[in-house]
Formats: C-alpha cells, sequence, structure tokens
C-alpha cells in the first residue's frame, strides 16, 4: 500500500492547503460535490454537520443550489474553519481535486437513479458513504464484515433516510480511518472496480446470448 498511500497523501495536502484547511494526514477529510438539494440528501447533511464537529476530521463542500443550504454550509466554514471548508458555485478542477484528495466522499441522496460521483469516488481512491438507493446500491459494496473479509467492501452504506442513518456511517467511517491497514484495503478494492463500457458491453452480450439460447430452445 506505500506507493498508494503516498500518492493519496499529496492530492489530499494539496486540496487541504488550497481549501485553507490545516494540512493533517491523520485526520479523515469527507468530501462532498453536489447540487444543494433534498435529492441529493442536503437536509440529512446539514443536520450532521453540527453533530460531527466534534470528532477529530475536516469536511469539504462544493455546489450550488438551495439558498438555505448554501448559506448553511457557508455560515459552517465561518465558524469551523479549521475543519469546514465551503466553496459556492461550480468548478471542475476543484471538484476533480475533492474527488482525489477526500478520504470519503458523501452521497446520501434521497433518490439516485444511477449516479456518477459514486463511481468516481472509487476511482480516485476515495471510499464512499451512500445511501442504499438506485444506482448507489447497485455500485458500492457496503464495508461488513463479511464483505471485508471477501475483500469485495467498498464504502459505507445505509438504506433509512434518516440523518441518524448517515450520522452512524460517518462516525463509522472515522472510526475505520483510524485502522490504516484495513482502510487502505477499502481504497484499493474501490479503486479496482471496472466501470468501463467494455465491461457493460460484455454484460449485454450475455444477456443477449441467454436471450438467444431461450429463444432457440
Amino acid at each position: 500500500f506505500g506507493a498508494l498511500k503516498r500518492a493519496k497523501g499529496a492530492c489530499k495536502s494539496d486540496l487541504q492547503e488550497q481549501q485553507g484547511l490545516p494540512v493533517r494526514a491523520d485526520v479523515p477529510l469527507f468530501g462532498m460535490i453536489s447540487r444543494l438539494t433534498d435529492q441529493k440528501g442536503l437536509d440529512l447533511t446539514v443536520d450532521c454537520v453540527d453533530r460531527v464537529i466534534g470528532l477529530d476530521m475536516q469536511m469539504t463542500f462544493l455546489g450550488t443550489g438551495d439558498a438555505r443550504y448554501e448559506e448553511f454550509l457557508s455560515d459552517a466554514a465561518r465558524r469551523h474553519p479549521e475543519k469546514i471548508a465551503t466553496t459556492i458555485g461550480f468548478d471542475d478542477a476543484l471538484a476533480r481535486r475533492i474527488e482525489a484528495g477526500a478520504d470519503i466522499f458523501l452521497m446520501p441522496s434521497r433518490y439516485e437513479p444511477c449516479g456518477l460521483n459514486q463511481m468516481y469516488s472509487q476511482m480516485y481512491g476515495t471510499v464512499p458513504i451512500v445511501r442504499r438507493v438506485g444506482g448507489l446500491a447497485d455500485s458500492v459494496i457496503d464495508a461488513s464484515g463479511e464483505n471485508r473479509e471477501a475483500g469485495t467492501a467498498t464504502g459505507f452504506c445505509f438504506d433509512n433516510y434518516e440523518s441518524d442513518a448517515l450520522l452512524s456511517q460517518m462516525q463509522r467511517a472515522v472510526r475505520s480511518f483510524s485502522d490504516n491497514d484495513e482502510w487502505m484495503k477499502l481504497v484499493q478494492a474501490g479503486m479496482q472496480q471496472d466501470w468501463s463500457w467494455k465491461r457493460s458491453a460484455s454484460e449485454y452480450l450475455a444477456v443477449y446470448r441467454r436471450a438467444t439460447e431461450i429463444h432457440g430452445s
């Protein structure tokens, strides 16, 4: 894990410096890139911000949307500049830095037909926290004991659309981050996922072949 850890650490320290956060490798950095709307789970997120601020962690937010969420996240950054950074607007370069530099990606969507950021995050070595709905349920494997043992775990999932459920996964991720070897296994498993069209095409082809065999019989 040495080379991976060093590369991830370089991206993280660059993001922390760019966002005005203390450069620390020993605390988990949560990232969120989103439209700031209820659909994306912002009502859950803002309810958790002040409840996790006592943990040894950092958060960085990027997005634009409902004024009440823009104002809350901007104010949270002013109140806790050593722990929270907020950028209101669209910034593709910063979005890539967050995907690459954050340790954990928040995506607690109310609904999500497909979703892309959870896949981007895994490719960048950033462990996602998602609500188990739509495409998020299909693309993130919860870090249960069984899945960790099998080496298939890639993130943290919850079912109920409640802030307590999101908070529980955030706390779970913070605890997991403290075990470096286990954390790097999650990172590596996510980076090994294949989201390419080559994979999708082969799966479609397998379905067509089965349909042809059934029709032929």
